[in-house]
C-alpha cells in the first residue's frame, strides 16, 4: 500500500515543481524531509543570517535546530520568552536577512504560491528583501488552483494555526474560518505569487510527506 502513496506523491510533487519552474521559481521535489533538509542546508552559506517565518513545517523538519547547531544568527520571532517589542524587531530584521526560510499555506498545480498572513512580515519577506528565500511545503499543501488554495486556508490552515497559537478566535471552536473581526485575527493579508518576484532568489521544495498545517 505504501508504494502507491509514494508513487502518487512523487508524480504530483514533480508535476507541481515543473509548473513552478515555468513560473521562474527554482523548485524541486524531495522524497522526504531528510532529503529536503540536506538540500536546504547546502543552499545556506555558512555565515548567513537566517530569518524564519512562522512555519510549523520548518519547525517540524528540524531546520531551525540544524541551523542553530551550525552557529547561524537566527531571526526567529517564535522563540519562547520574547517580549512583543523584541518580536517586532526580529520581524523587521527578517526583511533584510541573508536567507529567509518559511512554509506556504498552499501551492497550486499550475505553480502559484497562496498565503494568508496576520502581520504581513512572512509574505513581505517572501516577496522582496532577503538575499535568498527558501520555501518548503509538504505534499498536503498541493491544490488544484488558487480558489482551492484559499479554501484550504479557510478550512484547514487558518483554524489549525489559530488553535496552535491559542488566539481564541471563533475558528478554534467551529474548525473553519468565520471571517472574524477581533484584534487577534491572523488572516489579514492575502498574497498570491503568480510567478517568482523578479528580484528575489526563491527556491521551493515540495516534500513527499504531510507536513505542517
Amino acid at each position: 500500500m505504501k508504494e502507491f502513496f509514494e508513487w502518487h506523491h512523487e508524480t504530483m510533487g514533480k508535476k507541481a515543481a515543473e509548473a513552478l519552474k515555468k513560473n521562474h521559481f527554482q523548485a524541486c521535489y524531495c522524497r522526504d524531509g531528510k532529503e529536503a533538509l540536506e538540500k536546504i542546508l547546502e543552499l545556506v552559506p555558512r555565515e548567513a543570517v537566517i530569518g524564519v517565518g512562522g512555519s510549523w513545517t520548518v519547525t517540524e523538519m528540524g531546520i531551525v535546530k540544524e541551523l542553530e547547531a551550525r552557529g547561524h544568527k537566527m531571526l526567529n520571532h517564535g522563540k519562547p520568552g520574547l517580549s512583543p517589542e523584541e518580536k517586532l524587531e526580529i520581524r523587521r530584521g527578517q526583511l533584510t536577512s541573508d536567507v529567509f526560510i518559511t512554509g506556504s499555506n498552499a501551492i497550486t498545480m499550475d505553480g502559484q504560491l497562496v498565503n494568508v498572513d496576520g502581520f504581513g512580515n512572512r509574505v513581505a519577506a517572501m516577496i522582496f528583501g532577503p538575499g535568498k528565500v527558501i520555501v518548503v511545503a509538504g505534499i498536503n499543501k498541493l491544490v488544484s488552483d488558487v480558489e482551492e488554495g484559499l479554501k484550504r486556508i479557510r478550512q484547514v490552515a487558518a483554524p489549525m494555526n489559530n488553535k496552535r497559537l491559542n488566539t481564541g478566535n471563533p475558528c478554534t471552536v467551529t474548525g473553519e474560518c468565520m471571517d472574524c473581526q477581533g484584534p487577534g485575527r491572523i488572516c489579514n493579508a492575502t498574497v498570491i505569487l503568480n510567478k517568482k518576484p523578479s528580484l528575489t532568489d526563491m527556491h521551493v521544495f515540495i516534500v513527499g510527506e504531510e507536513l505542517g498545517f
